[in-house]
């Protein structure tokens, strides 16, 4: 499907489902790119956190995907947990994603690029005595990143329990085609400015904050939206009004730019066809993917 990438779901907006509160919250920022495994029993498992856009502008598209210029902020509260579980498997199996179709599954998307890849041979066998086990934490709808980040959870920990020969930067090359959030979640910052189609991936310095979120547990249509982003924002959009965001804290362009319209070109396309998302606004919040956020002041 062509148009915007980088959420998780397609379809469209469910009018009648409210603000759902989920609460998550990024602590003091340790830029280190650690592989955090726990083992248990031959049972190897890493957490797959959630991410929120403080700003997310469209700046171009070229062959029907677009380039932007973000702020990625991990949520370190909010995952789901990905589990390798010993088990003789006839083909790779994946338990806990049950209403999603094997070859639609992020998970095994990612599986299959690794497997075609040198390392092949020896992920193929791993995954015939191993299952994959997905634990959820992070809802389906809220547009928090999770086909991405449960996909780049499961490469990591692949890399390191297979011991596969393959650099960060050849990782995202490799799996590029799954999420335009695939690379943030691989390179797995706590905080990162992000360009290009979503693979330019710079960590950013900054201070833990907390968030508060609401899940709008709705649907939209990417395509729609994508044809708004292309048909008016990219001929009005001006990069140098937002270039130096990427200079300042996550704290400092929220209380810069008050307007959610003007953080995230998404939302604004989307209002465009769905005006009623004015009434699900939570007043002071921000949007991203398809929850909006509050910042709460408060000592860490």
């Amino acid at each position: 499907m062509g148009g915007f990438e980088g959420g998780d779901e397609s379809g469209y907006w469910d009018v009648d489902s409210l603000p759902t509160p989920i609460y998550g919250k990024k602590k003091k920022s340790s830029h280190n790119k650690t592989t955090y495994i726990q083992t248990d029993d031959s049972i190897y498992t890493i957490k797959a956190h959630a991410k929120i856009d403080i700003f997310l502008k469209i700046t171009g598209c070229e062959n029907e995907r677009f380039t932007r210029h973000s702020r990625c902020v991990r949520l370190e509260d909010v995952y789901d947990t990905i589990s390798f579980v010993p088990s003789e498997c006839e083909s790779f199996t994946v338990e806990g994603c049950d209403t999603i179709p094997l070859e639609s599954n992020s998970i095994y998307k990612a599986y299959k690029l690794l497997s075609d890849s040198p390392a092949g041979l020896d992920i193929v066998d791993f995954f015939c005595e191993h299952k994959v086990v997905v634990n959820k934490g992070i809802a389906s709808s809220s547009g928090l990143g999770k086909s991405a980040s449960n996909a780049a959870a499961f490469i990591r920990l692949a890399k390191e329990v297979c011991n596969l020969v393959l650099s960060t930067e050849e990782l995202v090359r490799i799996t590029s085609s799954i999420s335009a959030d695939i690379a943030f979640f691989i390179y797995n910052y706590p905080s990162a400015n992000i360009s290009g189609f979503g693979e330019v991936i710079e960590p950013f310095e900054e201070e833990g904050l907390f968030f508060e979120l609401y899940s709008l547990n709705k649907k939209y249509d990417k395509d729609a939206v994508a044809s708004i982003l292309k048909e008016q924002l990219l001929i009005n959009n001006t990069p140098s009004l937002f270039s130096d965001w990427n200079e300042l804290d996550s704290k400092s362009i929220l209380e810069l730019e008050l307007d959610p319209t003007r953080l995230n070109d998404f939302y604004w396309a989307s209002l465009h066809i769905y005006p009623e998302l004015k009434k699900e606004h939570v007043q002071g919040s921000f949007f991203s993917g398809n929850s909006f956020f509050n910042l709460i002041n408060k000592d860490i």
